[in-house]
């Protein structure tokens, strides 16, 4: 299986009517059920609206994002899914409940950090 980042921007939801908003919880939390009880469900949540802080190389940190951003991740989910259509499919049931377009893209694999963190569990 392969994991996927569907996320989408900061804003993207601000037409929706506050008092709209708890259907659509409930609508987002309903398609989360529904990846959990499929198995691909991995980690996903909102982001806090407020200024990102940047922590360069050399470990300054500065107010963020960097003026030539346009976006920013408003909130995400993962999952790990047997395809891309898969993950698509998922994408489309989240946008559906949140009222927003949602961007997938394909995590890159890293065998080593999954050994890890095998080896973490099972140690317990």
């Amino acid at each position: 299986m392969t994991r996927y980042l569907i996320s989408f921007n900061d804003g993207a939801m601000d037409h929706i009517p506050a008092e709209e908003l708890p259907d659509v919880g409930k609508a987002a939390h309903a398609v989360v059920q529904e990846a959990v009880s499929a198995g691909v469900w991995v980690y996903g949540t909102g982001l806090e609206r407020q200024q990102a802080s940047i922590v360069a190389t050399d470990g300054t940190v500065t107010d963020g994002p960097y003026p030539e951003t346009k976006e920013v991740i408003g909130g995400f989910v993962v999952i790990d899914a047997a395809t891309r259509e898969d993950a698509l499919a998922w994408a489309a049931r989240f946008a559906a409940a949140c009222r927003c377009a949602q961007e997938v893209r394909e995590l890159m694999p890293d065998p080593e950090t999954d050994a890890m963190l095998r080896e973490a569990e099972s140690r317990g």
